[in-house]
């Protein structure tokens, strides 16, 4: 019982049984009647005046109602009553053998022994419970567990619901980290709830856009000294200082647009269409193989998603490139697997360090600092590749292959295609 709300349901259960049946118990203690022990001597005195009656007129005794035969009543001795009538016999007139005997139905019969031998015989009061007092002890403590179940559902149904409210919201969060617009209504710790969750939404949309402005415009306000920078290089006489200056602003007009190109994908909202994941991978393949890269596929499994063509070809392509520029040589293939479509990439580089495999999707991640002369880029595609996968509900696993490798799953979610539209190759 792990969820918070059921925690509270049994505990408001519990707590509310435990009162009912404490409450009862004392009641029931409060308000039973006398012990039969207490209330023979009543009794006792009336058996005492009819056997008398009885003895001294028997015609009179047996015309008026009272039954006396040479036997006592049938059935079981209750011992007990038994000892408690012929103790409230000898206080209150002789003593005299008396027996109390249980009859099928439950009822109870004394039986007096008289002066000659015979028995006279009166039905006793039912000093225990009802006959049917369990049926209604256990009818009363089932409705008291239904109600109480009820009760503590519906409390801890409100209880929760803030909480409730959190979840939704954070279950709902956008990809640039921002939250749904939650109604301010209802109870005053649910509109309070719900106003600090819509400001904290606006002040994360707002940061976001602020970082974005920021961003592009130092990516464009860079590009003019860099210019400058370009035409005064070209003017370098030694041919090796010249390519070197040269190839120092091509890598950082690669870091602007790579920076400025990540903050536009974490805020992006591209309209979402049915397209063929297998077709996509077949593109890129076939274009990264004519420019040299040393890349192939293997099976293309028709599988259609629900994404953003420019942006899903744009993610797929720069774990691809990776694959085939670091990994040395890269293999690629789709499966389809029930609602789930699942695009492998093996390739036979050295590998990651096992140690740094959870800093792979972070922003200017490299393995070596000493190799990134050897390798164009920023640092950025593994990043920006995540950005767009997890915008199309998608994950990214990445880890080690045995003896060497890289293996890279990227899992989608198929849509319903009774309800999706025609398939964008």
């Amino acid at each position: 019982m792990k969820s918070l709300g059921a925690r509270l349901a049994l505990l408001l259960l519990t707590a509310i049984v435990l009162v009912v049946i404490t409450s009862s118990f004392v009641a029931s203690l409060v308000m039973r009647g006398p012990r039969p022990d207490m209330t023979m001597e009543p009794v006792a005195r009336q058996l005492s005046i009819l056997a008398t009656f009885a003895e001294q007129d028997r015609a009179a005794a047996v015309s008026s109602g009272l039954v006396i035969a040479a036997l006592p009543a049938d059935g079981p001795r209750d011992e007990q009553l038994s000892r408690f009538l012929m103790e409230a016999l000898d206080r209150v007139s002789t003593a005299r053998y008396a027996t109390i005997t249980r009859q099928m139905r439950g009822e109870t019969t004394a039986s007096i022994k008289l002066s000659d031998g015979n028995w006279m015989m009166m039905p006793m009061p039912d000093f225990g419970p009802p006959p049917d007092g369990w049926r209604m002890l256990v009818g009363w403590l089932g409705l008291i567990i239904t109600g109480s179940v009820l009760v503590s559902i519906f409390a801890a149904s409100k209880i929760m619901k803030p909480l409730r409210l959190l979840e939704r919201a954070v279950a709902e969060m956008g990809p640039d980290g921002t939250l749904p617009h939650v109604p301010e209504t209802g109870p005053g710790e649910i509109r309070v709830t719900a106003q600090a969750l819509n400001g904290l939404s606006a002040r994360v949309k707002a940061a976001t856009e602020s970082r974005m402005r920021l961003v592009a415009a130092a990516g464009h306000d860079l590009r003019t000294p860099m210019t400058r920078m370009r035409l005064r290089a070209e003017f370098i006489k030694d041919d090796e200082d010249r390519r070197k200056w040269l190839a120092d602003l091509e890598e950082l007009d690669t870091i602007a647009d790579s920076a400025i190109g990540l903050v536009r994908e974490e805020i992006s909202s591209d309209g979402l269409q049915c397209v063929r994941l297998d077709s996509i991978v077949a593109d890129i393949v076939e274009e990264l193989a004519a420019i040299g890269m040393n890349i192939e596929s293997g099976e293309l499994q028709p599988a259609s998603i629900s994404a953003g063509v420019l942006a899903l070809t744009r993610a797929l392509r720069n774990l691809l490139i990776n694959a085939a520029t670091h990994g040395e040589s890269a293999i690629v293939t789709v499966a389809h697997f029930g609602d789930k479509a699942v695009v492998r990439i093996l390739d036979t580089g050295p590998g990651i360090p096992e140690e740094r495999l959870n800093q792979v999707f972070e922003p200017f991640f490299r393995i070596d600092i000493a190799r990134q002369r050897s390798f164009p880029g920023a640092g950025l595609g593994m990043a920006i590749a995540k950005e767009i996968i997890s915008r199309f509900d998608g994950e990214i696993v990445v880890r080690n292959r045995h003896p060497r490798g890289l293996e890279q799953l990227i899992t989608f979610k198929t849509p319903n295609q009774s309800t999706s539209g025609r398939p964008v190759s």
